[in-house]
C-alpha cells in the first residue's frame, strides 16, 4: 500500500511541475491559459508536497496569481488588458501570415472564446490586488 502512495506521489508531482511549465510558456503563448495549469499545479502540489507548494506560492507572479484568483475568483484590470490585447495581437500576426480563409475563421472562433472567457471573470478591484501583493 505504501509504494502506491508513491507512486501517487510522483505523479502528482510531475504532473504538477509539468502543468508548472505549461503555465510559464502560456505566458507568451496567448492561446495556451496560465492561471488553469498554475492552479491545477497548486493542486497537485497541495496534495504531493507541501515543500513544493510553499515554494512556487512564494514566487510574486505565481503566488499572487493563485491567491487571487483562489479566493476572489477574479482577474486583475491590467492582466486582462495585456492577456487580451497580447492574445488579439498575436492572433492578427498569425492570420497575416497563414493568410488562409479557414485558418483566419478558426482562430478568430478562438480567440472570441477566449476573449469572452477571460472577460467573464469579475475584475479584481485595485485596492485588492494592492493589498495582496503587500502580504
Amino acid at each position: 500500500m505504501r509504494k502506491v502512495n508513491s507512486y501517487k506521489k510522483i505523479i502528482y508531482i510531475v504532473s504538477g511541475t509539468l502543468c508548472l511549465i505549461l503555465g510559464g510558456i502560456g505566458l507568451f503563448v496567448p492561446i495556451l491559459p496560465t492561471t488553469p495549469f498554475w492552479l491545477l499545479t497548486a493542486w497537485l502540489y497541495t496534495r504531493s508536497s507541501p515543500y513544493l507548494y510553499n515554494k512556487v506560492m512564494n514566487i510574486p507572479l505565481f503566488g499572487n496569481c493563485i491567491r487571487n484568483f483562489h479566493e476572489y475568483k477574479a482577474i486583475p484590470l491590467r492582466g486582462k488588458v495585456i492577456t487580451i490585447t497580447t492574445l488579439w495581437i498575436t492572433i492578427g500576426i498569425s492570420i497575416w501570415v497563414t493568410a488562409e480563409l479557414w485558418i483566419a475563421i478558426l482562430l478568430i472562433a478562438i480567440a472570441t472564446g477566449i476573449t469572452i472567457h477571460i472577460l467573464s471573470y469579475k475584475t479584481l478591484r485595485s485596492d485588492i490586488h494592492k493589498k495582496k501583493d503587500i502580504h
